[in-house]
């Protein structure tokens, strides 16, 4: 079954077939197959598509601003994108590099947790929010009242401005250090900066997980 089978199966007629195969596309494969390209420019689309469609379906719970954001982070945060894209078994339409796939690269967190937001942004593309509310209608509306149920998802960026905030608005960034490795295995390395001030440093395989580790490291060092 492709992709574009599997949403025929979901009511979805799909115009663009090359858009939507292309959010599967890793760069290794790319890399590999130099005519194609990667799937970072829909990444991006569906990062915005995702962030305004969580934060309208939190809406509704009449939260206070603080507790709509720490619900809405831990609900995308790569974690609980990769259980998802696990869930609707996404990652088996992954197009990875040959190196790729001999690491393990499709079941790689950090990779299918991109390849979902791509495919949230090609779906807007060619369909509009229709279609991503057809997806997410059934990853994020039931965990909704339980997020908790999403796994032991640990928001290290959330509770670490909590935490600097609790006494003055402070306000802490993220600045990275190195970039190495090859497409197929990447390693990023990411401070965690407050008043020029390197809190923790953290490394991972997107710089998303490599930011959550440099706030877990300046967390559990600010409170002990």
């Amino acid at each position: 079954m492709t992709i574009i089978d599997w949403l025929k199966n979901r009511g979805i007629q799909v115009k663009n077939t090359s858009l939507v195969e292309q959010a599967f596309m890793h760069s290794s494969y790319a890399h590999e197959h130099q005519q194609f390209h990667d799937n970072e420019r829909l990444e991006f689309m569906g990062d915005a598509v995702l962030q305004l469609w969580s934060s309208r379906a939190i809406w509704p719970l009449n939260l206070s601003e603080g507790k709509m954001s720490r619900l809405r982070a831990q609900l995308v945060c790569e974690k609980a994108l990769a259980i998802y894209g696990r869930e609707l078994h996404l990652n088996d339409f992954l197009l990875l590099g040959a190196g790729e796939e001999k690491t393990g690269g499709r079941n790689k967190d950090a990779i299918i947790a991109d390849a979902f937001e791509a495919f949230l942004g090609a779906l807007f593309l060619d369909q509009g929010m229709k279609a991503v509310d057809n997806i997410l209608n059934d990853c994020l509306i039931p965990r909704l009242s339980h997020p908790e149920d999403v796994g032991t998802i640990h928001d290290y960026k959330s509770k670490l401005q909590e935490f600097v905030q609790a006494d003055k608005k402070r306000t802490v960034t993220y600045k990275l250090v190195s970039e190495k490795g090859p497409a197929n295995a990447p390693e990023f390395v990411m401070n965690c900066v407050m008043d020029n001030i390197v809190l923790g440093t953290g490394k991972g395989v997107s710089k998303k997980q490599a930011e959550q580790n440099a706030a877990k490291d300046a967390f559990e060092k600010l409170a002990k």
